[in-house]
């Protein structure tokens, strides 16, 4: 019987890709979903993908919203009596170096993709703790384990997510609760259309979809499939996706030297950018 049956799953973006997904797949195990978006539209089309026998609410969320995600515990609470789990997906990008993003951009981006996990976190952490059970699982990406030319500030934002949940590995042990940190590589998704570029990004838009064409490779079933199997194994990190465990390994062996690397290997920074398209 599946580890899921019967919980309560809170699921932040999951109006589309690898949070559509994992709705998908986790209402098939028999989970009761709580499933939340800033895009009502999208969100309303998850929810008619569900089989017609699948337990789940949709909230309507901007995770960059402190007062709103603590209210969406509250809410998810009341209507369901308890979580059992939390995945922090909801996350977007913006495209630009360091040099030309505006600090407003910077701002955008970590509110969204750093603040809403830490909200996330911050907002069902004491419920795991008082019931001694449950599971926090935060999105970062292999963004968040090598850092990108014209990805900057999504990188502070996914070494932040990484960080935050490595944290709590230590400080959650013997509680009953445990923390995951997801690095999903090149998944197909919508981000490349959604996500935004800064005036000094260099980037054509038909350059850009043509790279996000070639390098977000991975279905966003794959990955969903994947962090699935990974927390019933009981996996602290999951890496999964296109060009991930290649990432994840350049960053291990040559720590100081991979941006050397990872230019060659791109041939050009400007083709770094597509590999973007790693979250919801």
């Amino acid at each position: 019987m599946s580890c899921f049956a019967g919980k309560v799953i809170v699921i932040t973006g999951a109006g589309s890709g690898i949070g559509r997904s994992l709705a998908q797949q986790l209402a098939g195990k028999g989970a009761r979903l709580a499933l939340s978006d800033i895009d009502s539209t999208s969100l309303q089309e998850t929810m008619s993908s569900l089989d017609s026998n699948a337990i789940a609410r949709n909230y309507q969320l901007d995770v960059s919203s402190r007062e709103a995600v603590f209210k969406h515990a509250d809410d998810v609470t009341r209507d369901f009596g308890n979580v059992h789990f939390v995945i922090n997906n909801a996350g977007a990008t913006v495209v630009g170096t360091i040099a030309h993003l505006r600090i407003e951009e910077i701002e955008w981006q970590l509110g969204v993709n750093l603040w809403g996990v830490i909200y996330g976190t911050k907002a069902f952490l004491p419920r795991f703790l008082a019931q001694r059970e449950g599971c926090i699982v935060n999105i970062s990406s292999v963004f968040g384990l090598v850092g990108f030319p014209l990805q900057g500030a999504y990188n502070i934002s996914k070494f932040g997510v990484r960080g935050l949940t490595e944290c709590l590995w230590s400080e959650l042990e013997g509680t009953g609760v445990r923390a995951v940190c997801v690095h999903p590589g090149g998944i197909k998704t919508n981000i490349d259309k959604l996500g935004r570029r800064c005036a000094g990004s260099g980037i054509e838009e038909t350059e850009f979809d043509h790279m996000a064409e070639t390098m977000l490779l991975t279905p966003p079933d794959e990955c969903a499939a994947d962090i699935i199997a990974g927390i019933e194994r009981g996996r602290k990190r999951i890496v999964t996706g296109h060009k991930s465990t290649s990432l994840a390994w350049l960053s291990r062996l040559l720590p100081s030297a991979y941006p050397t690397v990872l230019k060659m290997l791109a041939r050009s920074p400007r083709k770094t950018v597509a590999a973007a398209g790693t979250i919801s």
